[in-house]
């Protein structure tokens, strides 16, 4: 069994490595702050002091970080994992980043003989936790089959997008169906309140219908209840938000809705909501009203 290198461990890369260590790989985990890697430890995990001593350490090496400068860092940066990574490897990045830094990333790591799957992932701290990820690869088949094993610890959908910078441009797409969902889900809850109906009865009623959708089921109810509690942060949704916007300028693309659910979001953060969950957009439809 393949050794597996682990870089990241928030509300997603913690559970998801867990998860490898319950499967049964070997896992070799490194965080910023050193307090996190003790839970992978106790897990049976090794704790490493460094991206480059991850890759030296392992076969797979799994990034999953913020955002594109830090994937950048920890990949290509001072004592990061191209410094250590060894001939033959496979470099998983399972954030959400930009494409075409995927796609630099995934250049610079060939060189090396070195090949890169961009794994991004749909599904939130439930479907890390749970073991029930979306996972959407952009990358070579091959290699890809090579790594389904340990895709199939940490996910429940494993869908291959095409060539490097497909699974991130897929992780934007969805990006875009989930937000602008939400904004959907919170006018229709803001609507039936409104309205005098009570909206965890419309919730229940609506969700097995053509209107139904892992917003309406997951973030609804929260809404209903104020619970704004963070599965996946405003913050992070933001900085998706922001690539899909500047990919879809380079396309000269427009995206009305999604523009639109960026600025109520921008409401959020203004108001000190950024650390909110994703269904605190219903704080700044309500606001409108």
């Amino acid at each position: 069994m393949e050794k597996i290198g682990f870089v990241g461990l928030g509300i997603m890369g913690k559970p998801m490595a867990l998860n490898l260590l319950k499967a049964g790989f070997v896992v070799v985990a490194y965080n910023r702050t050193k307090e996190k890697v003790e839970a992978i430890v106790k897990a049976g995990g090794e704790a490493a002091s460094s991206p480059k001593e991850v890759a030296e350490n392992s076969d797979i090496i799994i990034t999953i970080v913020s955002d594109t400068p830090d994937v950048k860092d920890v990949i290509l940066g001072k004592n990061g994992v191209d410094a250590g990574v060894k001939e033959g490897s496979v470099v998983i990045d399972m954030s959400t980043i930009s494409p075409s830094v995927t796609k630099n990333i995934a250049e610079k790591l060939k060189a090396k003989n070195v090949e890169m799957l961009d794994a991004p992932v749909s599904g939130g701290d439930v479907g890390a936790i749970n073991g029930t990820l979306s996972i959407m690869v952009g990358g070579n088949l091959e290699t890809l089959n090579r790594c389904r094993p340990i895709f199939e610890a940490m996910g429940k959908s494993i869908t291959h997008c095409g060539t490097n910078g497909m699974g991130q441009t897929t992780k934007l797409c969805n990006q875009i169906l989930v937000s602008v969902t939400n904004m959907a889900v919170g006018e229709a809850i803001l609507f039936a309140q409104k309205s005098g109906l009570d909206a965890h009865t419309m919730v229940e009623a609506t969700k097995g219908g053509a209107a139904g959708s892992w917003q309406l089921s997951n973030l609804g109810p929260k809404m209903v209840d104020n619970d704004f509690a963070p599965g996946f942060m405003i913050d992070l949704q933001q900085k998706d938000l922001r690539l899909v916007i500047e990919a879809a300028d380079e396309l000269h693309l427009p995206l009305p809705a999604l523009t639109y659910v960026h600025q109520l979001y921008k409401s959020n953060q203004a108001n000190g909501e950024g650390k909110e969950g994703t269904q605190a957009l219903y704080k700044s439809i309500c606001k409108l009203a």
